[in-house]
Formats: structure tokens, C-alpha cells, sequence
């Protein structure tokens, strides 16, 4: 693997993380301001505020060859 490839490896898995960080803490903040509110918490809103954390394991799953093809496309 080449230099290339290991950076949009890197800028993969770092979004990816990011996506992951940003639905916890969309989820924390969610569940304190219903505790804190004494209001139900909803699990449509639980489960739409979860998707990009799915988005982030999906890209996790796939960082290498996302990676490969950014590779690519920064090379044409």
C-alpha cells in the first residue's frame, strides 16, 4: 500500500469516526434533555438520530476499498 492509499485510508476511517462520535453524542444529548425534562424518549427519534452511526459502521466495514476508490478518483 502506498503512500496515496494510506492517506484516503486514514481520511476514511476518520470520517467514519466521526460519524460514529457525532450520533453518540446526538443520542447523550437526546436521552439528558429528556431526563431532564421528565419526557419520554422515543425510539423513532433513538433510531433516526442512530443512522449515521450505522453510516460509520458501514464505512468502517468498507474503509478499505472506499479508501482504493478515492485513491483512484484523486489520481485521474
Amino acid at each position: 500500500m502506498d503512500a496515496p492509499e494510506r492517506g484516503a485510508l486514514m481520511l476514511v476511517r476518520f470520517i467514519a469516526a466521526a460519524f460514529i462520535g457525532w450520533a453518540a453524542v446526538e443520542i447523550g444529548l437526546y436521552l439528558l434533555i429528556c431526563r431532564q425534562k421528565n419526557l419520554p424518549v422515543e425510539i423513532f427519534s433513538c433510531v433516526l438520530r442512530s443512522l449515521p452511526l450505522l453510516a460509520g459502521l458501514g464505512i468502517l466495514v468498507k474503509a478499505k476499498s472506499i479508501a482504493q476508490w478515492v485513491s483512484e478518483k484523486l489520481d485521474e
